[in-house]
């Protein structure tokens, strides 16, 4: 495919942010476990997958930025995507919740 090798160096460095960024996602899932209820687990899921992303980003711009031989920063763009729709989805998700815990007229709360 390609004739450029990759450096031991920089393969090293690269894979120890893949591998921070699959702990990261990891903590984040198990943190979803132990939490006792929906707006406690909103949090661990969204500190999890945003750590773990930049770990991956990271990880990504170096190896392609040598493969490439130039600077790249098109990852850039889809972990800001994600980076911004992460928050907005939870903040979403968490005002459903509550809009669907509230007693509906008419109906008595408990």
């Amino acid at each position: 495919m390609t004739d450029i090798e990759l450096p031991g160096w920089l393969a090293l460095i690269a894979s120890f942010f893949l591998i921070c960024g699959g702990l990261f996602t990891l903590i984040g899932a198990c943190g979803m476990l132990r939490m006792r209820n929906f707006f406690e687990r909103m949090h661990p899921s969204t500190m999890g997958m945003t750590l773990g992303a930049g770990c991956v980003l990271i990880s990504s711009i170096l190896v392609t930025s040598v493969l490439l031989e130039r600077p790249a920063i098109h990852e850039l763009a889809i972990t800001l995507f994600v980076v911004v729709s992460a928050p907005v989805t939870a903040i979403t998700l968490m005002r459903a919740a509550i809009t669907r815990g509230r007693p509906h007229k008419g109906e008595k709360p408990g």
